[in-house]
């Protein structure tokens, strides 16, 4: 069998790892790229191509790099040029018509960072962190233009421990739904895959996250802010204020949890103390009042400091039990 011709439309790390894939497979050509384009990074805002468009241009793809492809009718014309038989879209950021998912021989098709129907949307890594989700996984579907509601070509399945941020869950992701292209999109292709309708009544929604949810609320419970504090990793972080200003919180556990450490918690306040209240201070960590429970931070950041360890933190800030955060 010829080689599969293949549009990519993608953007983020997470597209780079599929992208590497196609290219490093000999059952498919990659025509050409399509990405988001360059966009104002790090502290002097200079113009910086995606990941996905660097490592295009270091294999010598064909890029574009439109603002929108609906109604671009040059950039629709020259992506035709290329004659792709497939267009594989993962984690491009645009929306796509139908007329242009229909442009290609076997449609297109797209990973998606979640257990479809579990987690449609914008944040499916993040939101299943958040959720305590005991499972995550990749789904490759043939896309639709109703979001991530496509028939399954293939599911690709992870556990998420109990320690695992959002991060992490990313990279181990980027990984199965390369995995997922190299097998299921040529079975899909050759025909010996029939792609599975998703069953709608279990559907969520991964909604994308806004600023405000970055501030903790002490008063949900600990397992609850955890989970927060992994899943938002990948963006946009946490944080809670300590004398007016923000603390960054980088890494905490639920006391008790299978992530937290082992050491007894000698509290000088019960456990009914008020949400956010200092109740411990040990030498790796501080205890807080949590709506439920009790959370241990280990790892924050300060305002214009760096990432710290709470033992660092603490040589430079005299806090006691009683004390409160979050106001």
């Amino acid at each position: 069998m010829s080689k599969v011709r293949v549009c990519f439309l993608g953007t983020p790390d997470f597209a780079v790892t599929s992208l590497k894939a196609l290219l490093a497979d000999e059952h498919f050509e990659v025509v050409g790229v399509v990405t988001q384009p360059d966009r104002p990074a790090g502290r002097k805002l200079q113009l910086t191509p995606s990941p996905v468009k660097m490592v295009a241009q270091a294999h010598g793809l064909k890029v574009l790099a439109p603002e929108s492809l609906k109604s671009n009718q040059l950039i629709l014309d020259e992506i035709a040029s290329w004659g792709a038989e497939v267009g594989v879209v993962v984690a491009f950021g645009q929306i796509l018509t139908q007329s242009f998912l229909d442009s290609f021989r076997f449609g297109c098709v797209n990973v998606h960072g979640s257990i479809l129907p579990r987690w449609r949307g914008a944040a499916p890594i993040q939101r299943a962190i958040e959720a305590g989700d005991a499972e995550s996984g990749v789904a490759l579907q043939k896309m639709v233009k109703k979001l991530d509601a496509g028939d399954i070509i293939g599911i690709r399945r992870v556990k998420i421990r109990p320690d695992m941020n959002a991060m992490e869950l990313h990279d181990e992701l980027a990984v199965l739904g390369a995995d997922l292209l190299r097998v299921e999109l040529m079975d899909y292709v050759r025909g010996n895959l029939a792609p599975v309708p998703q069953d709608e009544s279990q559907v969520t929604i991964a909604k994308k996250i806004e600023k405000q949810e970055s501030q903790i609320d002490w008063n949900a419970s600990a397992k609850a802010i955890d989970g927060k504090i992994r899943g938002f990793v990948y963006g946009p972080g946490t944080y809670t204020l300590l004398q007016g200003k923000k603390l960054k919180l980088h890494k905490a556990a639920a006391a008790g949890s299978a992530s937290a450490y082992a050491s007894a918690d000698a509290s000088a306040l019960p456990a009914t103390a008020a949400p956010g209240t200092i109740t411990a201070i040990h030498d790796d960590h501080i205890s807080v009042a949590c709506g439920e429970g009790v959370l241990k931070l280990y790892e924050v950041q300060p305002e214009s400091r760096n990432r710290m360890k709470v033992e660092d933190f603490l040589k430079g800030n005299s806090l006691k039990v009683g004390d409160k955060l979050g106001v």
